[in-house]
C-alpha cells in the first residue's frame, strides 16, 4: 500500500456529462482466455489496460503464447494455441490479487503438458479456491492447493483435462463455474458441470457463455444449473470488448448525488454485463433512466432509501453504499454475504468506512442497513480494494474532508478514475 492519499473537493453543482468508462475487466480477461485456447489470431478492441489484465496477459505470454498490444489503441493481437497446447511446459505465474486471472488460468492450464504453478499476494493467499480445485479434480486433473489452505499457491501437474462429471459449490463465486465452462470444450471428452446450492452472480455466467459464443463454442444447459459442453475448438475472432458496467456505475451515482444527468455510451439494456442493472438500483431510488440503443442515461432526483437483493450486481454495492446517506430513509442490501471473500471483506469494511462519516450502519451477515443522516469529513482506509476507494470517492462531492488513502489501488481495474471524475466535475 502506497502512503499516498487523494481529498476529493466537493462541488456545488449539478454534474452533467458524458463519460466512457476504459473496456470491461471481466470480458477482457475472458476474451484473453478464449483467444488463447482458440485457434488461430485474435483481434480484440477496447481492451483494459489495469493491474488485473496487465497479470493475465505477462502469465499468458510465460505460457508462451505471442501477444502484440497497442495501448493507447486498446487492441491487441494474440495468437491461439489451438487448445492449449502450451509452448512452455513449466511456468511459474504470479496473479497479485486478480480473482478472475487466477481462476480462470488454473483450469487453463490443466489442459497443457507440464508443471505449472500460480500464486498471488498475502490477500490472494487467503481467498478460497477449494471448490474450483475439488471440480477440477472430478474432471481428473493433477491440482492441489500447495499449503493445504483451500488458497492459492495452487501448483498443477498438467496432462490434458479427461472430462466428465464435476459437481461444484455455488455460493461463493461464480467465477469458479466460469472457469471450468471456458475450459471444458477442449476437455478430451464432454464435460457436464452440476452446481450445488444457488449460485452467486448469475448474470457473470451469462457472459461467459456469450463470450465463448462469439468463439464458435455453444454450451448446453440440461437442467437448471446443470451445463454440458461437447469437445469444439474455439475459432479465432474479431472481438470488441464493452466498457466497464462495474465502472459505469461510480459515473450514475455522481448523477444520483448531484442531481445531474450522465450518459454513458457503448452500454444498453442487453449488454453482456449484468452491472447496466445498476441503474434500475437508481430508478427505484427515484432517478430517471433513458435506455438508448447504445448508450445509457441517469439523471438524478429527490433519492427515496430501498430495499434490495443485490447477489447478482453485487460489485455494484459498494457505490449504492455511496449514495444511500442522501436519500431520506434508510437503504438494505441483502444478499451478497460472498462479498466478503473479495478483495477484502467488502460488508465489513463498507460499514467501517460509513461508520467514519458519522452514518448509522448495521451489519447483518449478508449485506449492511444504512441510515441517512449529516455526514462529516473522514480519512478513508480502502484496503487494497479498487471498489472501495471508487466509491467512497463519491461522498466527497458533497461532504468536505474526505481522504481518500492508497488511490492508486484503483489501477486494478480504473487507473485514470480520479483524473477522470476530476474532469467530469470541472465541465
Amino acid at each position: 500500500m502506497s502512503h499516498k492519499t487523494i481529498e476529493i473537493i466537493p462541488v456545488n453543482k449539478s454534474i452533467s456529462g458524458t463519460v466512457r468508462p476504459p473496456g470491461s475487466k471481466s470480458i477482457t480477461n475472458r476474451a484473453l482466455i478464449l483467444a488463447a485456447l482458440a485457434r488461430g489470431r485474435s483481434q480484440l478492441t477496447g481492451v483494459l489496460d489495469s493491474d488485473d489484465t496487465k497479470v493475465m496477459i505477462e502469465s499468458l505470454r510465460r505460457l508462451g503464447l505471442s501477444i502484440e498490444q497497442n495501448i493507447p489503441d486498446c487492441t491487441l493481437l494474440i495468437e491461439g494455441s489451438s487448445g492449449g497446447n502450451f509452448a512452455v511446459k513449466q511456468a511459474d505465474l504470479w496473479l497479485q490479487n486478480s480473482g478472475t486471472s487466477i481462476r480462470f488460468l488454473t483450469a487453463m492450464v490443466t489442459l497443457g503438458q507440464g508443471i505449472y504453478r500460480l500464486d498471488g499476494n498475502e490477500r490472494m493467499r487467503q481467498r478460497p479456491i477449494a471448490d474450483q480445485v475439488a471440480g477440477l479434480r472430478q474432471l481428473g486433473a493433477d491440482v492441489v492447493c500447495e499449503l493445504g489452505t483451500d488458497c492459492p499457491p495452487i501448483l498443477i501437474n498438467a496432462h490434458g483435462l479427461p472430462g466428465g462429471l464435476a459437481t461444484i459449490a455455488g455460493d461463493r463465486s461464480s467465477q469458479y463455474l466460469s472457469a471450468i465452462l471456458m475450459t471444458a470444450p477442449c476437455a478430451q471428452e464432454a464435460v457436464t458441470i452440476k452446481i450445488e446450492g444457488t449460485l452467486v452472480s448469475l448474470p457473470y455466467v451469462e457472459m461467459t457463455l456469450q463470450c465463448m459464443a462469439a468463439f464458435g463454442v455453444q454450451t448446453k444447459t440440461l437442467a437448471e444449473q446443470v451445463y454440458e459442453i461437447t469437445p469444439q475448438t474455439y475459432q479465432a475472432c474479431n472481438y470488441e470488448i464493452e466498457p466497464d458496467a462495474s465502472a459505469a456505475s461510480y459515473f450514475f451515482a455522481v448523477a444520483a448525488i448531484t442531481g445531474g444527468t450522465i450518459t454513458v455510451p457503448g452500454l444498453h439494456k442487453h449488454s453482456l454485463q449484468g452491472d447496466v442493472r445498476f441503474a434500475e438500483v437508481l430508478e427505484k431510488m427515484g432517478c430517471s433512466i433513458i435506455w438508448g440503443d447504445n448508450s445509457i442515461t441517469v439523471t438524478g432526483r429527490e433519492l427515496h432509501g430501498i430495499d434490495i437483493d443485490m447477489n447478482d450486481i453485487s460489485d455494484t454495492a459498494q457505490t449504492l453504499a455511496a449514495v444511500a446517506p442522501f436519500a431520506n430513509g434508510p437503504t438494505r442490501v441483502r444478499n451478497v454475504e460472498h462479498m466478503r471473500i473479495k478483495e477484502t471483506d467488502r460488508v465489513a469494511a463498507v460499514v467501517t468506512e460509513l461508520r467514519k462519516t458519522g452514518i448509522q450502519v448495521e451489519e447483518h451477515h449478508d449485506g449492511f442497513t444504512i441510515h441517512p443522516g449529516p455526514l462529516h469529513g473522514a480519512s478513508i482506509a480502502t484496503y487494497d480494494d479498487h471498489r472501495m476507494a471508487m466509491s467512497f470517492a463519491l461522498l466527497g462531492l458533497k461532504v468536505p474532508g474526505i481522504i481518500i488513502q492508497d488511490p492508486d489501488c484503483t489501477r486494478k481495474t480504473f487507473p485514470e478514475y480520479f483524473e477522470v471524475l476530476g474532469k467530469l466535475c470541472q465541465s
